[in-house]
């Protein structure tokens, strides 16, 4: 899928409108057309079948990119991981299963944003609860949903029915309130190109009637799924392997490379090498047992 190369990327430089801009001149596909694609890169691997399968769903990547606003993360890069998502899902897509691209697209985009959220906050690194991390990734529409927009720390009263409702303190709304408030950006602001064209609000490039991306993880539980898939899946890494990974990518505080190599008394290239082939491994063994548990 070497085409992949030439797809248009968001960027601070570059502005999130006219990425934007650039991403509704590809054409939506239609139903029969996008099963000949599907057939041409299972068949063929025709890239250029692929490319075409991933420039008509950006739109649909960047709609659900969306709905993760207020993390303090830089839209572009959510973005830019929910692309990541999207070329999975084309890549593995079998287009005799009867459904649409788009259908079977969603999971991998919502997990590859989701795993981006999970890896740079620490937060939910450590040892929080099921109903901390639901907090988490719903407060928004939490506060929404009760009316509660104003800026900075909410009534007492708000504060208490979204304990409520979720399951957690008061203390425990108030805090990720505080931590979630100072990225947040409104579906309001405005946006557009700078060569005349109209200005519109996030909203009109956003507006999904049949879909409710940021409830996604109260429904389906979806991050608990896969932090018992990773448990599972770690069996396929030998002693060191695990030791490694877990240093280097599941721990809040990440051991430096220098560090392990001192440790176990090889080249840093070594280490290296070790956690990158280990996390592929793990990678593999999730997606494995995913399709047996038919989350795939």
């Amino acid at each position: 899928m070497s085409n992949y190369a030439n797809l248009p990327t968001p960027s601070p430089e570059t502005g999130l409108s006219r990425y934007m801009q650039e991403i509704r001149k590809f054409p939506m596909l239609e139903p029969e057309e996008e099963y000949m694609l599907a057939k041409r890169w299972v068949e063929e691997q025709d890239t250029e079948a692929a490319h075409k399968m991933v420039t008509s769903h950006l739109r649909l990547a960047a709609k659900i990119a969306m709905g993760y606003r207020g993390y303090g993360l830089p839209q572009s890069e959510v973005i830019s991981e929910a692309n990541v998502g999207l070329m999975k899902a084309v890549k593995r897509f079998d287009p005799e299963k009867g459904f649409r691209l788009a259908t079977y697209a969603m999971w991998w985009i919502r997990a590859s944003i989701q795993e981006y959220i999970l890896r740079s906050w620490s937060l939910v690194k450590m040892g929080t609860t099921s109903a901390q991390k639901k907090l988490f990734f719903n407060l928004r529409k939490a506060k929404s949903r009760i009316g509660a927009l104003e800026d900075g720390d909410m009534h007492p009263d708000k504060v208490k029915q979204i304990a409520t409702d979720l399951g957690v303190s008061e203390d425990e709304v108030v805090m990720m309130n505080r931590r979630l408030s100072g990225g947040d950006a409104s579906l309001n602001a405005m946006v557009g190109s700078s060569d005349g064209e109209s200005f519109m609000e996030w909203q009109d490039w956003l507006e999904d009637t049949e879909a409710d991306q940021a409830g996604d993880y109260e429904h389906s539980d979806e991050l608990e799924t896969r932090k018992a898939l990773l448990q599972q899946a770690m069996v396929v890494l030998n002693k060191r392997e695990q030791d490694i990974l877990s240093k280097r990518r599941l721990s809040e505080t990440i051991v430096t490379l220098e560090a392990l190599s001192e440790e176990y008394n090889v080249s840093r290239e070594r280490i290296r090498q070790i956690e990158v082939r280990s996390f592929e491994k793990l990678q593999m063994k999730m997606r494995e047992l995913a399709f047996q548990k038919g989350l795939l």
